[in-house]
Parts: structure tokens; C-alpha cells; sequence
């Protein structure tokens, strides 16, 4: 082999995952860490999220004098999926989580801190924390430190960077004109955009090089061991050396047709994630003879078709519908009209409910399905970014009556006016007896803090004109593929590690299967796989 560029360790994407995993290389000893890059943008779907991590029995956590124990973790992990973890990689992100937390704390600009109040996403569960404290969120950082660099990192899903960090939008409230300024004048920004950038500053600052526009496509082998990747560039193929080894980082497979059809379990139709997720990753690991795991499996997000670009290979854009249906004054209904799941409930399990299945129709009855709400709703929040001030887009039906919206939507009448008939009735009784939405401490978190709960979440819809949105199986990532032991190393269906090869995020198959333990559930396990690679490679 001619190899065009040498590296002791390849990082293959630009997400949380292998940003982190650079980092981590570099620090432990790797002398020549590159990054390769498909797009010309850094950042992937990590950029665009909320930028929280998942990571229980972490240093933050104690500080803040949260209690949490082993048992409890793991107790309240395998109520969620009864005998479906693998405790090797399970023992990697436990340990491996808090080691890469204070790696980042002492090491690079990131600053993480605990989310008081911020529940799991299955709080009543087992082990649940009601009052929060494994959910980390970032404090906001100024793109001014980037210099250039700040061009290249992907922007949020839509509008404006966020000037606060979501733990300030609840625990703060409103900051000081003077604050704000200053931040608009550093180009300060929360969330995904928050990490991004941190960990980006920490790339820089090591010198860690970045390739953009190299597609990695093929993993190179000698006597059993990954030794580099080619990859196509524009102006060719590319071969890499790798020499400590190849870490795979490029996310997941939700934006190829056929990987999507021959994988997952159930109709998946809105992908919120970055366009370039096309399962590259995973394609070369199955070459390399890696063992796959979680594979039916995604981070369900319920999702909607912002715009379809018209022209060749363009992409759709899809939005998340989060507040959109935990606000009070809005519902979730199906073809027939009806309510069919908790509308508050975490994302990631709402969307297991889209794939309920008919046997005598032979299809899913809860597909396609649609976001309800009423002018009390339209004059209170925002809804995908229009606020109530500005003009509705096409994405949105409006109609004086609820016959009339059914006829526009396609779907049944009567089913719609009956269910919202007794879903106002269940708001007067404060109980929704259908589904528990308001119950528990999740649903009221991302509610309406101005009312008690489960007001936070329950409103009447009796107020016309009323509007819809038709919703999508959408998804934040899938999360099945290569299968790695702790360190991160893809193995074999053997069990045995191939040399010279590390999976970290959504390219590999999810240390905790099909859970979304809490806010921060893909970042959390993938921070950590990447600094367990990283670290890792280095070492060998």
C-alpha cells in the first residue's frame, strides 16, 4: 500500500463522539491524531441538539449533593430492558462516563454542570431520579474564540443560536440586558452549539488536523488489523495510515433508504439528524467482520416536515415536536381521530407507540398521525419557531371548526370531535384517564411552569380556529451497529477485538440498547465511548 498520509489515530466524523475522541487520543499519548471529515462542517447532529449528557454517578452530581449508587443505575436500567444488557459495555459506560466527565472538566474548555430538577425520563421507574442530577447540561460558550473556525460548525435545526443554557432558562430566568449584549457581541451560544464549540477549541488547541470532504469508505487491513482507511475526496481516492488505529464516529444509518427498510423495526419517515448519517460507519465495520447489535432500534423523536427542497439529492428538513405536544392545549391524534398514546410522555418511548400494528388492516393505525391545537395554544407558545405574533407556514391547517380541520387532514370527523370532547372532560376532572398525561414528574417538566400540575400539561382545546401539523416517525439517530467491548474496541462475532479498530456514538450498537435513561441519553454513552477509543488507541 502507497499511503497519501500518515496518522498514529484516524477519527472518522466530527460529532460529540469523535471530537471527544481525538481530544482523548491526543491526551494519552497518540503524537499525530487526524480527523476526517465527510461534509466541510463540524459539529454533525451533536451541533444541532441539545447538547446534554446523560452520565449517572458523575463528579457534578455529588457536588451538588445528588445521592446515586451503582445499584440504582443499574436497577433502574434494566427495568427499562429486562435482559437486554450487555454488562461489559454496560460496566464501560458506567465507569467510563464519570473518568471522561472529569477528563473534560480538567482538561478543555467544556463546563458541565448538574441539571437540578431535571427529571429521567422514566422517573416512577425503578431506580428513577424524580429530582434529577444524572443530566448534565453545558454553560454557554463564546464562538469569538474560535476565530474562523466558528464558520464550520453546523448550525441549530432552526433560527438563531441560543444566547442561555437551558439550565438558565429554568433556574435563572430572564438575564440582564447587559449580559445578553455582551453575549450577542461574543457570539456566545447553549446547547449542542455549546459543546461543539468547546470541544472544538480543544481540538484546535492541541492542533489536531481536520480533513474535510473525505468521504472514509473502505477500512485497509494486513494480517487481521485495520491499518488505515481510503477515502474519496475531490480530488480522489485518499489511502491513510493509521497506525495506533481507526476510530469510527460518523453516526448512523437513518438517512440511507435501504439500511433503514432492511433494520429497524418499524416505519421510520422524519430524520432529524445531519443528511450525511448514511450508515458509511457501519458498512465498513460489517466489511471488517464486526459483530452488530441493537440494530431494529433508533431514538425515536416525533418530528415534522419543515420543507422538501426540490432539487436532485437535496435533502428534507425535519423538525423536532417537542413543546409542541406537552404544552397544555394540544393533543396527538391518528388517522381515525383518536388519542393513542401519554403526548407527554419522552420521545423516545412515544415513538415505540407509532408502531402498534393492525392484523387485520395490516398496518400501523397510528400512521400518519397529527399535532392538534386551538387559538388559546396559538396565542400562548411558539410552535415550530412561529410564534404567535408571526404568520403561520404552509406546514400548518387551520379551520374554523373541528369537522372542517378533520376534512382537511384526512381524517375521521367524529373520532376528532369526540376525542376532544373527552379529552376537555378529563382536563376539568384534572386526570386523564385514557393515558396519565400530567402524572408524574417528566410530564410537568417541559409543561407550562405558570400552572400547577398536571395543568403544566393539561389544557382544554375549545377555542377556535383550530390547527394542525401532520407528524413524522422521526428519529435523533439510530443507535445500532458495530458491537465493542469497554474500551471501545469493535469486536467479532466471535467476541474477539479487531485490531486497529474503535467504534463511539451512533455507529455503534447502544451500551443501553433501546433506553433513553434522561435528557442527554445519545450524548452521554457517546462522549463516553469516544474518550474509552480515543484513550484506548492511544494506548495500544
Amino acid at each position: 500500500m502507497t499511503w497519501d498520509e500518515e496518522a498514529d489515530v484516524v477519527v472518522l466524523g466530527s460529532g460529540g463522539a469523535a471530537l471527544t475522541a481525538a481530544i482523548a487520543a491526543h491526551d494519552f499519548g497518540a503524537r499525530e491524531v487526524l480527523i476526517l471529515e465527510k461534509s466541510n462542517m463540524i459539529g454533525g447532529t451533536t451541533a444541532m441538539s441539545g447538547g446534554m449528557l446523560w452520565i449517572p454517578i458523575n463528579q457534578h452530581q455529588a457536588e451538588a449533593g445528588h445521592k446515586d449508587s451503582w445499584d440504582d443505575v443499574v436497577t433502574y436500567l434494566d427495568s427499562l430492558a429486562p435482559g437486554e444488557l450487555d454488562p461489559v459495555t454496560l460496566e464501560g459506560f458506567l465507569v467510563g462516563g464519570k473518568e471522561m466527565v472529569r477528563h473534560l472538566a480538567e482538561h478543555t474548555p467544556v463546563r458541565l454542570r448538574t441539571f437540578d430538577g431535571f427529571p429521567d425520563y422514566h422517573p416512577d421507574a425503578p431506580g428513577g431520579r424524580a429530582e434529577g442530577g444524572r443530566s448534565l447540561d453545558n454553560d454557554p460558550f463564546p464562538f469569538v474564540e474560535l476565530g474562523n473556525w466558528a464558520s464550520r460548525v453546523v448550525p441549530p435545526k432552526s433560527g438563531a443560536p441560543r444566547l442561555t443554557s437551558l439550565y438558565e432558562d429554568f433556574h435563572t430566568g430572564p438575564l440582564p440586558e447587559d449580559v445578553l449584549e455582551e453575549r450577542r457581541r461574543t457570539d456566545t451560544r447553549g446547547s449542542g452549539q455549546a459543546l461543539v464549540g468547546a470541544l472544538l477549541r480543544a481540538v484546535l488547541d492541541r492542533e489536531i488536523a481536520f480533513r474535510f470532504e473525505h468521504r472514509a469508505l473502505k477500512l485497509h487491513k494486513e494480517d487481521n488489523r485495520i491499518t488505515g482507511v481510503a477515502a474519496e475526496t475531490p480530488g480522489g481516492t485518499k489511502n491513510v495510515l493509521a497506525r495506533k488505529g481507526v476510530i469510527l464516529a460518523t453516526g448512523g444509518f437513518e438517512w440511507n433508504k435501504e439500511l433503514v427498510q432492511t433494520f429497524l423495526r418499524g416505519p421510520m419517515t422524519g430524520p432529524a439528524t445531519v443528511p450525511e448519517s448514511e450508515g458509511d460507519g457501519l458498512l465498513m465495520a460489517i466489511e471488517a467482520g464486526a459483530k452488530l447489535g441493537n440494530m431494529s432500534n433508533t431514538f425515536w423523536m416525533p418530528t415534522a416536515l419543515e420543507w422538501q427542497q426540490q432539487h436532485r439529492n437535496a435533502k428534507p428538513n425535519y423538525l423536532l415536536c417537542l413543546s409542541e405536544r406537552t404544552l397544555p392545549g394540544s393533543i396527538l391524534v391518528n388517522r381515525s381521530g383518536a388519542r393513542f398514546t401519554n403526548e407527554a410522555a419522552s420521545y423516545n418511548a412515544l415513538g415505540l407507540a407509532l408502531h402498534a400494528f393492525d392484523a387485520n388492516s395490516f398496518d400501523h393505525p397510528n400512521l400518519p398521525f397529527y399535532l392538534i391545537f386551538d387559538h388559546r395554544f396559538r396565542s400562548r407558545y411558539p410552535a415550530f419557531g412561529h410564534t404567535p405574533e408571526q404568520p403561520l407556514s404552509d406546514m400548518f391547517a387551520a379551520a374554523d371548526t373541528l369537522p372542517e380541520l378533520a376534512e382537511k387532514l384526512g381524517i375521521d370527523s367524529d373520532g376528532l370531535v369526540g376525542t376532544v370532547e373527552r379529552f376537555n372532560g378529563f382536563v376539568d376532572e384534572g386526570r386523564d384517564d385514557d393515558f396519565q398525561r400530567g402524572a408524574n414528574t417528566y410530564d410537568n417538566f417541559w409543561g407550562d411552569r405558570n400552572f400547577d400540575a398536571p395543568y403544566r400539561t393539561l389544557g382544554k382545546l375549545d377555542q377556535p380556529p383550530y390547527y394542525a401539523v401532520k407528524l413524522e416517525a422521526g428519529t435523533l439517530g439510530t443507535n445500532g451497529g458495530a458491537k465493542t467491548n469497554a474500551d471501545g474496541q469493535v469486536v467479532n462475532w466471535q467476541g474477539n477485538p479487531i485490531p486497529g479498530l474503535y467504534a463511539a456514538g451512533n455507529v455503534m450498537a447502544a451500551p443501553l440498547t433501546k433506553i433513553y435513561g434522561g435528557a442527554g441519553g445519545t450524548l452521554g454513552p457517546a462522549l463516553t465511548f469516544g474518550y474509552l477509543a480515543g484513550k484506548h488507541a492511544a494506548k495500544s
